[in-house]
């Protein structure tokens, strides 16, 4: 575990890929390794996940360590204050989107036992996207995105839907190798609201991005 701040009413880690951040639906049936166990037993008390990432995404993840900073972050999140920002790394060629500029993606998206998928019943997802241009020297592209819903695995159909899945997503179309444990989905930033300095949190975290010539 990579911790990156801690005080008496949060943690912030940097989540490694392939791990989960909390129990799956199968209990102690799955063997992944879980982020909030390992974090409990490393400081001997109980943790409260404010938010997940995938099991197969890696970056900035944040935990309370007591009930009022968890209702506190829970509002915060349930009333989108909190911006979080992912890097992604995508193949093929990105349809519609002018390098550089801002776009907004909307979908009515539902989960399935795997993948999403777009349905009429499903519930709204919004990310502002932005494609950054090739990523170094690879076949690759560079995505800087920033949901506004928290759907489930919704960076990743998005990409997807649009022509250019994350490198190494091959549940959703990828057939590049990504060379690395999991998928090129990074949350590399979070922004807070002025209220979480109350509790003694900085406004603003960042994490260290994918490089083309260093692995994370």
């Amino acid at each position: 575990m990579n911790i990156l701040f801690r005080n008496e009413h949060f943690v912030l880690l940097d989540k490694q890929a392939e791990t989960l951040s909390v129990p799956s639906r199968f209990g102690e049936k799955d063997e992944r390794p879980v982020v909030g166990i390992l974090l409990q037993e490393f400081l001997g008390q109980q943790v409260l996940p404010v938010h997940r990432l995938d099991f197969e995404v890696s970056g900035l993840l944040l935990f309370s360590l007591t009930s009022v900073a968890h209702r506190a972050a829970n509002q915060w999140f349930e009333q989108k204050k909190i911006q979080k920002i992912y890097q992604a790394i995508s193949e093929g060629i990105p349809t519609d989107v002018p390098p550089g500029q801002e776009v907004q993606w909307k979908c009515q998206l539902m989960r399935g036992k795997k993948r999403a998928y777009e349905h009429s019943a499903g519930k709204l997802s919004h990310t502002k996207a932005k494609l950054l241009g090739p990523y170094g020297k690879t076949p690759w592209f560079e995505w800087r995105l920033e949901p506004i819903t928290g759907r489930s695995h919704q960076l990743r159909y998005e990409l997807f839907r649009h022509g250019s899945p994350i490198v190494g997503d091959s549940l959703y179309g990828a057939t590049s190798e990504w060379g690395q444990p999991g998928v090129a989905l990074r949350a590399i930033q979070m922004i807070l609201p002025e209220e979480a300095k109350t509790f003694s949190l900085p406004t603003e975290f960042v994490a260290p991005a994918f490089l083309p010539d260093r692995s994370i």
